[in-house]
């Protein structure tokens, strides 16, 4: 049974004229695990109902459409730790092979722009590509910080609508049958950057317009996610019930199939060459359904 070709424009695609999108992201490692030990209260986040402390985020802290689960690292003292980042984020600026040294001098050097202060893309790094999923990520709520179990995106350039847009596609299905061809245990940048992403403008195609509608929709769950949410364009807990969550994830890997420019015999043969000991015909017969109304 042959695979389908999944194609696209790597994630990491470097200069922007390239492809159509204008776009760009690099992944980063916020803090470490052993190097900031001291930095942590390893109290599994319990402080952080203290509002002066943050939640650390491992990669238990967070699951697909799940910013939240509680899991957490440890917790830190928020004014000491959002001055260690903008220092080291000042630091490395000039280093060429630091992700900071594409962002201007002046955005680096207002505080108020680390990342941490607001919701960004985090991912799993340790996995496995025979677990049910393999590439877990979400869009995490802002005034937490994470260790390299759980690393961040970052962007040069682009807007939380390319947010919703990248989130829609890394959380699909699709893309995941193809990061398990390729991944072993860990999600290694080198392994992200190379991702085939689908280079298409979600101002202008309906279908990736949806994807960013429906990501929105399922990321920003409350209201730690509300600016983030007024720049997508998508309302604030809009998805109450289980039901209405698993069909937009259903419509959503049927939309991102259609952006990849798969058919139905290769749909077919993502979910039933997905898992060897887990059977996904009714998740095919519905993203099917989806698949065969869009146009």
């Amino acid at each position: 049974m042959a695979g389908p070709a999944i194609c696209g424009a790597a994630l990491d695609g470097g200069s922007p004229s390239v492809h159509s999108r204008q776009w760009r992201v690099r992944p980063y490692r916020e803090l470490d695990s052993a190097n900031d030990k001291h930095r942590f209260v390893l109290d599994a986040g319990r402080s952080s109902m203290n509002p002066d402390m943050w939640p650390v985020y491992s990669g238990r802290a967070f699951d697909i459409w799940n910013p939240d689960t509680g899991q957490y690292y440890a917790s830190v003292d928020s004014e000491a730790i959002t001055a260690h980042l903008q220092a080291k984020r000042l630091r490395s600026h000039n280093h060429k092979r630091s992700v900071f040294s594409e962002f201007d001098r002046e955005y680096l050097e207002d505080p108020s722009t680390l990342a941490c202060r607001r919701p960004r893309i985090m991912f799993r790094d340790v996995t496995n590509r025979t677990n049910t999923r393999t590439v877990i990520t979400s869009l995490v709520p802002g005034e937490v910080v994470s260790v390299d179990m759980a690393p961040s995106l970052l962007w040069p350039s682009g807007t939380a609508r390319d947010e919703a847009y990248l989130l829609g596609v890394l959380s699909s299905m699709i893309l995941d049958w193809y990061a398990r061809r390729v991944v072993e245990l860990h999600v290694k940048f080198y392994i992200l950057n190379n991702f085939p992403i689908p280079d298409v403008d979600h101002d202008q195609d309906p279908i990736a317009a949806r994807v960013v509608e429906i990501a929105g929709r399922l990321a920003a769950v409350d209201d730690r996610f509300a600016d983030w949410a007024v720049a997508v364009g998508v309302p604030i807990g809009s998805v109450t019930d289980e039901a209405t969550k698993r069909d937009l994830i259903y419509e959503l890997d049927a939309c991102v199939a259609h952006l990849y420019g798969l058919d139905e015999s290769d749909l077919a043969v993502i979910y039933e060459t997905f898992h060897e000991n887990t059977a996904y015909s009714d998740r095919h017969a519905a993203v099917l359904e989806h698949f065969r109304r869009i146009t």
